[in-house]
């Protein structure tokens, strides 16, 4: 979904695609621009771009190349479709947690881990209510309180495209967002759940940090499985390479996949003082 015009007009600030033969293949290109240098940059919102192709097996090398020739300072997301274990200077591996969900929900279930168990067997004693179509304001409220708080580089504009991106998911029902209240109705855990053909992915989620005891994400996220396995075919967690929270993901049998970062710094050293 990500490379769709409508989704990267939102959450860009100037996009522009890279084309090979009459779009057999693209590549959009999130860019910015500061001292007089335009730079490819990674918008907030956006977990994986790269090469897009109605061929399989596309070399990416030529739009890598020509990406570098057109911009200095470059930080890039391929996707897992464009990933190679190719040594390249300017790669790093990223990971990214899949379950595939074609089984039935109790066979799923049965793979989960003790711990993940454990968490649902607690939501139950507490009594937690689901509510789906929640609304956007409740989701951006605890995501901004909570995970928000260790990432003061998401500024205030980074949320308002959050919001845009959410309500404009919603109205082409390619989103839904669903929350997890304590009996007392209290908000405990709320995720955005994006639905592209056959795939859901967790756009953003969070959990409120001070009641975390109570299985609300491990319910949220067991809640949402319950609801797509029967339609989709795989549950993307959305992704980590930190190593707590990837464990985290495979606790429910999720799967690791790839994808490159690509960063080029050919910038004056100058500049480099201040783009590191």
């Amino acid at each position: 979904m990500f490379g769709y015009s409508w989704y990267l007009d939102i959450a860009c600030d100037n996009w522009d695609v890279l084309m090979f033969d009459d779009y057999t293949a693209v590549m959009p290109i999130p860019w910015r621009k500061k001292f007089g240098f335009s730079y490819v940059y990674l918008p907030f919102w956006i977990l994986q771009l790269g090469v897009y192709s109605t061929q399989k097996n596309v070399a990416i090398n030529p739009f890598e190349v020509e990406l570098k020739k057109r911009f200095r300072f470059v930080e890039f997301y391929f996707n897992e479709g464009n990933f190679s274990y190719q040594k390249n200077v300017t790669h790093t591996i990223r990971a990214v947690q899949k379950l595939v969900i074609k089984d039935s929900y109790k066979d799923l279930f049965s793979n989960y881990r003790k711990d993940r168990k454990k968490d649902l067997h607690k939501a139950t004693g507490h009594k937690l209510v689901r509510k789906w179509n929640d609304s956007a304001i409740n989701i951006l409220s605890l995501y901004k309180k909570n995970v928000g708080t260790r990432l003061p580089e998401i500024k205030e504009k980074d949320y308002n495209n959050l919001e845009k991106i959410i309500t404009v998911c919603i109205q082409k029902k390619k989103a839904e967002i669903l929350s997890i209240y304590s009996k007392e109705n209290q908000l405990l855990a709320s995720g955005l759940f994006l639905k592209h053909k056959k795939e859901i992915t967790i756009l953003v989620s969070s959990t409120d940090f001070n009641e975390r005891k109570k299985g609300a994400n491990t319910f949220l996220i067991d809640s949402a499985i319950q609801k797509y396995q029967t339609k989709y075919k795989t549950f993307n967690f959305g992704g980590s390479s930190i190593n707590s929270i990837a464990n985290y993901f495979k606790s429910f049998n999720a799967k690791t996949s790839f994808y490159n970062y690509l960063k080029v710094n050919n910038l004056p050293w100058y500049i480099k003082l201040f783009k590191k």
